[in-house]
C-alpha cells in the first residue's frame, strides 16, 4: 500500500525518455529523470517520497522533504496570494497553506511553525498554522522516563510548551533550560513526570544514560585540553554552562562517575586525566 506524504519502496516498472515508472497499486507513478539515480534499472527497488504535482498527478522523487505528512516544522514562506502563502520544505513544489490555515497573514521571508497534513477534501499535501486541534493529552502514547521528540511550540511565564512526538504538549521549565530555544527549536528530551494530562520534559536523557554521555564529552574536553582543565566544586553554574553546556548538578555527577571508573583524578584547582 502506497502512503502519500511519506517514504516508500518501490520497484522500476519500465523506463521512460522523461525519467522511470514505478509500480503503484492501481496505477504507474513518475520518477522524473533528474531524481532517478545512476545504473538504475528495471526491478531495482527505490525509496522515494510521493506527493501531488502542480497538475495534481501523484509523483514521486528521491529529494528529502525538510517533513512529511504528520510532522510539525519550521518553514519559510517564498510567496503569498489572496489565496494562501506558499512554503520551502525542500522540494522543487513549495507547500500550500490557505489563507483559512494561517493565524496571522504570512510574509515571504518569515518562518513559521505548521503542521504538515493530507488535507481531506483533495487528497493533497497542505500545512497550517492551526496546530492545536492536533495536539491532545487526553490519551497519551507516552509514560515517564520515556525518550522524546521535542519542538518548542510557545514561550509562557514557567517555561516553554514543548510538543511532544507531534502528538502531546508538556512544559520544559525555566529552570531545566541551560541554552538558548527558539520556536520551531527540534529535541530530544524525556518524560520527567505526568500529573493527570500535565506533562514535564527535560531536554536530554534520563539517569545515568545522559551522564555517561556527558562523560564522554568530558573526557573529549580533556584531550583537548592537555589533560587539565580548571573546574571544581566551587566554580560558578555560569561557569559550567559556559564551558561545558551542561547544568552544574550534571557536571558533578558525571565528574564523580569518571573518578569513581579511575579516569581521572581531582586536583587542588580542577582535575585531569587519570595516569594509565
Amino acid at each position: 500500500m502506497i502512503k502519500v506524504g511519506e517514504y516508500n519502496l518501490l520497484r522500476v516498472k519500465k523506463e521512460a525518455d522523461f525519467g522511470v515508472y514505478l509500480e503503484g497499486i492501481d496505477q504507474e507513478i513518475l520518477l522524473p529523470s533528474r531524481f532517478v539515480p545512476r545504473e538504475t534499472k528495471i526491478g531495482d527497488e527505490l525509496e522515494v517520497f510521493l506527493y501531488h504535482d502542480s497538475e495534481n498527478r501523484l509523483i514521486a522523487t528521491t529529494q528529502r522533504p525538510y517533513g512529511i505528512a504528520g510532522d510539525i516544522v519550521l518553514l519559510k514562506a517564498v510567496s503569498a496570494t489572496q489565496q494562501g502563502a506558499f512554503l520551502d520544505w525542500g522540494l522543487m513544489k513549495d507547500l500550500f497553506v490557505a489563507q483559512s490555515q494561517q493565524l496571522t497573514r504570512m510574509v515571504p521571508g518569515q518562518e513559521y511553525l505548521v503542521k504538515i497534513y493530507i488535507d481531506e477534501l483533495t487528497g493533497r499535501l497542505a500545512a497550517t498554522e492551526k496546530i492545536d486541534r492536533f495536539l491532545s493529552n487526553e490519551n497519551l502514547t507516552v509514560k515517564e522516563k520515556d525518550l522524546v521528540n521535542l519542538v518548542a511550540y510557545r514561550r509562557t511565564d514557567i517555561g516553554y510548551v514543548m510538543i511532544i512526538n507531534n502528538q502531546h504538549t508538556g512544559i520544559l521549565h525555566h529552570s531545566d533550560i541551560f541554552r538558548p530555544i527558539e520556536i520551531g527549536d527540534k529535541m530530544t528530551g524525556f518524560i520527567r513526570q505526568i500529573k493527570d494530562d500535565k506533562i514535564d520534559v527535560i531536554v536530554g536523557k534520563p539517569g545515568f544514560s545522559k551522564v555517561e554521555d556527558e562523560g564522554e564529552k568530558i573526557l573529549r574536553l580533556l584531550r583537548e585540553n592537555d589533560g587539565y582543565l580548571p573546574y571544581h566544586d566551587k566554580s560558578t553554574p555560569e561557569e559550567i554552562q559556559d564551558f561545558f553546556g551542561m547544568s552544574k548538578k550534571t557536571f558533578k555527577m558525571t565528574i564523580g562517575n569518571l573518578y569513581k571508573q579511575r579516569k581521572i583524578v581531582f586536583t587542588q584547582t580542577g582535575f585531569k586525566t587519570a595516569e594509565d
